[in-house]
Order: C-alpha cells, then sequence, then structure tokens
C-alpha cells in the first residue's frame, strides 16, 4: 500500500505531500486542484510504462505543465498587503513527483535539457531518480540511484555499484534496468506500478466503444474505456463472485438483472428488467445504466489491482445511485487501495461512515492547491532526491 504521495510544481501543486490510507476521497471545490492532483498521479504511472515524457508533450510540455507562480510567498503577500511578484530564478527547473510504499519507495524528477539544446530543446529530461526502502529517503536506505544517464545500485558492504551508463534522457531506470539478480528492486517496482488501473469518464455517448458489440475473451481487468465490458462481466461471473455481480445489479436496480450474449465469439449485453416485455441490449441502456455496468466491471474484478483510481466515478449517474456506489467502491477497498476524486456530496457522504475512508479536501490560495486543514507539520515526512 502507498503511504505517501507527493507532487511538486504541477500546476496548482507546487508542493503538495498527501497521506494515503485505504479508500481515499479526494474532495474540494471546482477548480481547486483535484483533476491536477489525479493527473499527476497518473504522469506518474507513466514511467513504469515508458511514456512520461510524451504524456508531458501531450499537456503542453514541461513549460506548460510547470507551476506558474513564484518560487515562493513572503508573509506580506498571503496576508493580501502586497501583490503577488515574481523574480529572479534560484533553483532549478524541475517537475517532481515519488511516493513511498510498505516497502519501496520512488521519486522522479523532471527537468530542461542543458545546452546545447538542439532541436528538442523543450523536450524534458529525467534528471534524476531513486529507490528507497522505507517512508523517507535517507543515505542509509536509498538502493537504486539514478544521476543523468548513470545508473547505480547498492551493492554488498553498501558500496556503489554502475550499473547502466547510457539510460537516455527521455526514458525512466524502470524501462532500462531490469536484471533480478542485479537489481530486483527495480523490478518489483516496475511491475507493482504496471499493475496500477485508472479509471476516468467512461464514454457512454452513441458511438462508444462499450455500446458495442465486441469479440470477447477472458477479461479479468476491464479496460479504461470499458469496451470489453461484456467479456469482463462474463468473466467475472465465470471466475470471479458471480453471486456479488447479482448482488450489485440488483441493489442498484431493483428487480433488474443482466445475461451476457454469446454468438459466434461476440459479446453482448442483455438487460432484464421488471416490467419490459424484452431485454434491453446495451446501445439501448441510458447513459447512467450503462456506467454503472462499467463500475460493476471494473470494482468487482476477479483479479484485483494494488492500486486503483478513479476519477469522478458519479458523473451520469442519478444521486440514488450514490450508496450503491459508495458500497460497490467500499467491497473493492477490501482487495485493493483505493483513491476516489469526486465533488459530488451524496457520494462523498455515503463513503464517509467506511471505515477505511480517508477525506482529503483540496482548497486554493494564490493559486497553490493546499490540503484543508494540513499544516506545516501535519504532512507526512518527505525528502526529495538532490540533484
Amino acid at each position: 500500500m502507498l503511504h505517501t504521495l507527493a507532487i511538486a510544481n504541477y500546476r496548482s501543486l507546487r508542493e503538495l505531500v498527501v497521506p494515503l490510507g485505504q479508500l481515499n476521497v479526494i474532495t474540494g471545490a471546482n477548480g481547486c486542484g483535484k483533476s491536477n492532483l489525479y493527473r499527476a498521479f497518473r504522469l506518474l504511472s507513466e514511467t513504469a510504462l515508458g511514456g512520461a515524457v510524451a504524456s508531458i508533450a501531450r499537456e503542453g510540455g514541461l513549460p506548460s505543465v510547470l507551476w506558474a507562480g513564484p518560487e515562493s510567498f513572503a508573509k506580506s503577500v498571503r496576508r493580501g498587503e502586497h501583490p503577488v511578484q515574481g523574480g529572479p530564478r534560484r533553483e532549478r527547473v524541475h517537475l517532481r513527483m515519488g511516493f513511498a510504499g510498505d516497502d519501496l519507495s520512488y521519486a522522479v524528477d523532471f527537468g530542461l535539457p542543458s545546452p546545447p539544446f538542439g532541436s528538442f530543446g523543450l523536450d524534458p529530461e529525467i534528471k534524476r531518480e531513486c529507490i528507497w526502502h522505507g517512508a523517507v529517503l535517507r543515505k542509509a536506505n536509498a538502493v537504486v540511484e539514478r544521476h543523468g544517464a548513470i545508473v547505480s545500485t547498492r551493492g554488498e558492504r553498501g558500496r556503489w555499484d554502475v550499473i547502466a551508463q547510457h539510460v537516455p534522457a527521455y526514458d525512466s531506470l524502470l524501462t532500462h534496468v531490469a536484471d533480478p539478480r542485479i537489481a530486483p528492486e527495480v523490478l518489483l517496482l516496475r511491475e507493482s506500478i504496471r499493475s496500477w488501473r485508472f479509471y476516468d469518464h467512461f464514454r457512454a455517448d452513441t458511438d462508444a466503444p462499450a455500446r458495442q458489440i465486441q469479440v470477447g475473451t477472458r477479461t479479468p481487468a476491464l479496460s479504461h474505456d470499458g469496451r470489453d465490458v461484456a467479456a469482463a462481466l462474463q468473466t467475472l461471473r465465470e471466475i470471479g463472485d458471480g453471486a456479488r455481480l447479482d448482488e450489485a445489479v440488483e441493489d442498484a436496480f431493483p428487480g433488474a438483472r443482466i445475461e451476457v450474449t454469446v454468438k459466434d465469439g461476440r459479446f453482448g449485453i442483455e438487460f432484464r428488467q421488471h416490467g419490459l416485455l424484452r431485454p434491453l441490449s446495451q446501445a439501448e441502456l441510458s447513459d447512467g445504466t450503462l456506467r454503472y455496468l462499467l463500475w460493476i466491471a471494473a470494482l468487482l474484478t476477479p483479479r484485483p489491482p494494488e492500486l486503483m483510481v478513479l476519477n469522478e466515478p458519479e458523473t451520469s449517474l442519478h444521486p440514488d445511485l450514490m450508496p450503491a456506489l459508495a458500497r460497490l467502491i467500499e467491497n473493492a477497498s477490501e482487495r485493493s487501495q483505493i483513491l476516489v476524486v469526486s465533488h459530488s456530496t451524496r457520494l462523498i457522504a455515503a463513503l464517509e461512515p467506511c471505515k477505511q475512508s480517508e477525506p482529503i479536501r483540496l482548497y486554493k490560495d494564490l493559486g497553490e492547491t493546499h490540503i484543508e486543514g494540513q499544516g506545516r507539520l501535519d504532512a507526512p515526512p518527505w525528502h526529495w532526491p538532490e540533484r
């Protein structure tokens, strides 16, 4: 389980250290930084897939995602006595992200390339990476370090051995160092991050992949866009908890049940409801009904991941469905660590009684995102690797 998520200089997240529990509910007013936190977390996961630099480029490049305010605020500015003003930069340009887990922890530092820049002068480079044991980085508990293109691992008697010398600046060490004999921590951490699942705004429009009949294969994990929802539900019924699937449908739609049809290897959904003479296909379902079936497939997965992140799962759902959705999420949190980003008061209220629920309310001050009630001494301890 992750205990701490740290982000620095990503949009409104100038310096945010978030404590995490088993079930985390991120909330706050519009524009407070909830989406930035979700996107930063997803960007962090891209390091293990080799796509972090490309993801930053899709957001407009490093200059577009960096914190746009001053490096620090004077007390008089916070009191409103003076306007916000910039000054000469004292720190290097960097975008830093990391997390602390039960065993292994990780941090990565992105920066601008060193001159001469060439044609890719704004292409972000990975300047520093570090893997360590425990919650807080110290010299004694670091096990793998990257400085520029050189990766070293702590060997016998605490000696550092170079294991890679030419790692491209646009790639993480997680994608280049995978020898379990030399650096088993890299392999374990990479596979752990790759197991994370992110679900963000399932489409339910007429042309949505989830409305189309698809060729089905065994699907223990629903795809991010839900295109294989029928196969995922059938997999859940055959190798997962089929009774819980039926209970989840009944909980949200009393008297209803679903069946998965298979014809020539193509899977479809039939939704049977009391009072109707025929079942409804997935193409006929309302947006809310289809999205709820997608959440059932995602949250009752027979192969639960270590971490699941849900971004605004309440989208298109009727407020009366929030208690049933909350019960689905609570059930999933018994098998996976869950992070929910939401602004639905009904869903948040339904999740509050959960024993493992950790509410995290964000707010913004002078353009910077903070955690409500978190003072300087309340944040989890965290140290960034030095360049």
